[in-house]
């Protein structure tokens, strides 16, 4: 059976070049980076390099990096650190969009059993956060603010460097999660004026379990890990050299094909919306369809269960989702569609495609082809009509 992988946005698969990056580091560069001998300085040569490949991903300087295990922890550093290093100033209270990544949701549920106030922005069915939202719910006590650069479910981009701005204003930081960006569009951390900014590798064919958090240059966070002096006292604990070397590596891959695989992507995005939107009735494309990264869309199936469709689709050989592989294996509606004004029922049928570098546009057509029977059988157990 000829297997079809939509869902890039769960995970990429690893890039061939980073393999043999990290599989040579692996074999001959096993020294502990903080060493002063030969062995310790050819790995800390090696975590140099790739700092300064994940800096040039996002604009950044090598030095304002801290490798991380991934974006969980880059989002807990940037909001934990800053909040915490900030509460001696009485500025208690963290703002975030109700459409964050659990990350970020329940890093500032934890704070709020701590003491901290927090506010969720509301975004309407276009999945974006509006400017005068913020600005209304600011106050002199706002440490924080957290508002993802792409969201992960419907691929919305937000005004991340308007919405900094207004946040500045008040003398708040602004946290942006660029997991879902990074790789996939341009990401330049002083064009979009941020303090903060987390990045993930799997996300662009760069290995699991490493991560990095850039922070503006003279900011000062409390680290969440105690222990040694690492990444310049941010970060505690013996680097991954591996996974931080197959980061730079992935990282200088996407940064040389972003702006070619950015219209690939676009292309066959927009042929599968409307293919699947021509072929399958009920159906509707769940966000602002601009702006939105090259790879995402998210499509409710009317009269139908997303978890259904998402099984049927895997029998015929497809992968999707029905959201953030975070949250699989739950029987709750999407977060993202519910905080959007969405009637239950369509938070609870809609499938994320997410497709990525190695698929075709005959793949694609394979899948419009064989969605309208998935989804008239599925339909056929229930009696509601279809609604217009």
């Amino acid at each position: 059976m000829q297997r079809i992988y939509l869902d890039h946005n769960a995970t990429t698969p690893l890039h061939p070049a980073v393999a043999d990056a990290m599989v040579a580091v692996l074999r001959e560069e096993f020294g502990n980076p903080s060493s002063v001998h030969h062995f310790g300085q050819r790995a800390k040569a090696a975590v140099d390099e790739a700092r300064s490949a994940v800096a040039a991903l996002i604009g950044a300087e090598p030095s304002d990096v801290v490798f991380t295990s991934g974006g969980t922890e880059s989002d807990n550093l940037a909001i934990r650190g800053a909040a915490e290093a900030l509460e001696r100033t009485g500025r208690r209270h963290l703002v975030a969009s109700a459409i964050e990544h659990e990350a970020v949701l329940n890093t500032l549920k934890a704070l709020a059993r701590r003491g901290w106030s927090t506010t969720l922005l509301p975004v309407d069915g276009t999945g974006i956060v509006a400017p005068d939202a913020l600005r209304e719910a600011l106050t002199d006590q706002t440490a924080v603010v957290s508002i993802m650069h792409a969201n992960n479910e419907i691929g919305t981009v937000q005004p991340v460097a308007e919405l900094a701005r207004i946040a500045h204003e008040r003398g708040a930081l602004f946290h942006t999660d660029a997991v879902q960006s990074a790789g996939k569009i341009p990401v330049d951390v002083k064009a979009l004026g941020v303090d903060l900014l987390s990045i993930s590798a799997h996300k662009f064919y760069g290995p699991k379990g490493i991560g990095a958090l850039w922070m503006r240059r003279g900011l000062r966070l409390l680290p969440v890990l105690t222990g040694g002096k690492q990444e310049r006292n941010r970060r505690a604990g013996t680097e991954n050299v591996p996974g931080i070397v197959g980061m730079g590596a992935a990282a200088a891959l996407a940064r040389g094909k972003m702006a070619e695989e950015a219209g690939r992507l676009t292309t066959l995005r927009d042929r599968l919306e409307e293919g699947i939107l021509r072929a399958v009735p009920g159906t509707a494309v769940n966000g602002a369809r601009t702006p939105r990264v090259p790879n995402t869309t998210n499509i409710s199936f009317d009269r139908i269960e997303a978890e259904s469709l998402l099984i049927a689709l895997d029998l015929e050989g497809i992968a999707v989702s029905t959201g953030s592989a975070c949250s699989s294996g739950t029987l709750e509606p999407s977060h993202v569609l519910k905080a959007m004004g969405f009637p239950p029922h369509r938070t609870q049928n809609s499938i994320r495609f997410s497709p990525g570098a190695a698929n075709t546009e005959a793949e694609i057509d394979r899948v419009i082809a064989v969605l309208p029977a998935v989804v008239e059988k599925l339909r056929a157990l229930t009696r509601t009509p279809v609604r217009a």
